[in-house]
């Protein structure tokens, strides 16, 4: 991923060396979760989302809502740290979601949320770890 220029760009070895193999498709390789399945997906605790591959902070407890979609779900994200890429792929046009720290893959943000910024973040769990606030 070093093609855009994130502050942390490590190679492809590092990633596989530091993350689980399940984070590792995910965070790298641009993978997804299956719905329903992730352990942020019924999750909220007060305190903050960080990228599961560098830590950086990228969404705070109170941008999250449950959007029985299969996945946790935010209206917002912390600002400047969640990098926003046109994505082509599977037929489809969407917007991915990355870590702006590494370039971790995080997910896709769709314009139908139900609060008023309109936005669902969808975040596969195997890219976020949580903070509680202490």
């Amino acid at each position: 991923m070093n093609k855009n220029n994130f502050p942390i760009e490590e190679s492809e070895s590092f990633w596989k060396d530091k993350l689980s193999k399940d984070a590792f498709e995910i965070l790298r390789k641009k993978g997804t979760e299956r719905p329903f399945t992730g352990e942020y997906n019924i999750h909220f605790e007060e305190g903050t989302y960080n990228c599961g591959a560098c830590n950086n902070p990228l969404f705070k407890s109170n941008q999250k809502f449950e959007s029985d979609c299969g996945w946790p779900s935010f209206d917002d994200a912390i600002k400047d740290n969640v990098k926003l890429v046109l994505d082509k792929s599977h037929g489809m046009i969407r917007t991915e979601t990355v870590c702006n720290n590494c370039g971790g893959h995080l997910g896709h943000l769709f314009n139908d949320g139900p609060t008023e910024t309109g936005q669902r973040y969808c975040i596969n769990s195997l890219s976020i770890d949580f903070q509680d606030k202490k």
